[in-house]
Parts: structure tokens; sequence; C-alpha cells
């Protein structure tokens, strides 16, 4: 099984991830992570895409796709993959699933986690005091969620259209909305 979970900063895409892909045995890839890591680790990607992710604007198409793809489609040709954060665009979607379609990596199901932009705001600021993400401060988290508006709510669309989408409400407790994604697919 193929599953992507969407939404905006702050809808609980990484935990969620979490908790599915450990319940389902799937590999979890979680795009941020992936270019925090690089960050982190000093590589030439990551001092390319480090300002870009401070500024909260999103990472070139080429960037990451070609930093996710080879990771999903070894995982959907292993046991089946649990990606968040991924795509981000329209033509990320359009081009992702180019690439998954010639090897059957394509996902079985897109959950949308929908969560009201004040919430959104309170979960994104606690998580800094916590975490102390450098993409976690009000003024990006404005920039990030005037960003996914703009560029990522229309996946919401090109999903639907394809018959993939399920939209879940997120403003819940967590084991609350694992167990509602879990009742989805086991209908899928």
């Amino acid at each position: 099984m193929n599953v992507l979970l969407i939404g905006p900063p702050g809808s609980g895409k990484g935990t969620q991830g979490e908790r599915l892909a450990r319940r389902l045995g799937l590999e979890h890839i979680a795009a941020g992570d992936l270019l925090r890591a690089e960050v982190a680790a000093g590589t030439p990607l990551g001092r390319q895409v480090s300002q870009i992710m401070r500024s909260g604007e999103l990472v070139p198409d080429v960037v990451i796709i070609a930093l996710v793809m080879p990771k999903v489609l070894a995982a959907a040709d292993a046991h089946g993959y649990l990606l968040d954060g991924f795509p981000r665009t329209v033509a990320q979607a359009q081009e992702a699933r180019a690439l998954a379609e010639r090897v059957g990596a394509s996902p079985d199901a897109v959950f949308y986690l929908d969560v009201p932009r004040e919430e959104l705001m309170r979960r994104i600021l606690a998580r800094a005091a916590v975490e102390g993400r450098a993409d976690d401060n009000a003024q990006t988290v404005a920039t990030r969620l005037a960003v996914f508006e703009e560029a990522t709510r229309p996946l919401v669309d090109y999903y639907r259209s394809r018959g993939l989408l399920h939209v879940v409400d997120a403003n819940r407790d967590e084991d609350t909305v694992t167990a509602a994604l879990i009742d989805v697919l086991d209908r899928v």
C-alpha cells in the first residue's frame, strides 16, 4: 500500500505519518525530515535549501523530486510507503505520478489533514518551543501558511479529481485522527 499525507504546516502529517507507517508496516518518508537532514549534514544541497526553508518558501521542484522520489520508488518496490510533505505543488504531483506509474508505485490513497488556521498557528508555535525548528517562528509560519494556500491547496482538487482524496478532520486528538485514517484505509 502506498499512502500520501498532505495538509498545511502543523496539521499533523509527521505525527500521523509515523503512527500509520508503524501500524501498517510501511516506510515513512517525510520530505521535511529529508531536507532538514541535508541541512544538518552541511551537504551542498543542504546549504542550497537552508535559506529557502528558513524563509518559508518552497524548495525548487527539481531539488525535492530528486531527493524524495528515489526513496519512494525503493520503498514502493519493497513494502509500500507513507509519504508526508510531498508533493507540495500540482507540478510536483504530476512529475511524481509520471515516475511512479512507470514502476507501479502510485499512491492508493491521499489524505488531506484539515485543521483551522488558528489551531495550525498554535500548534506550530508550541512545536517551536519544544523542537526549536528554524522554520517555526511567527513570521516564517505566516509565510508557510500563505505558500500552502497558494501552491499546495490546489492538490486537494488534483487528487479529488483522480478519486484518491480523503479529507480527515485533524483538529482532534492524535488517537482519534489515527483511527479515522485507519478506518478509511480499511475501505480502500
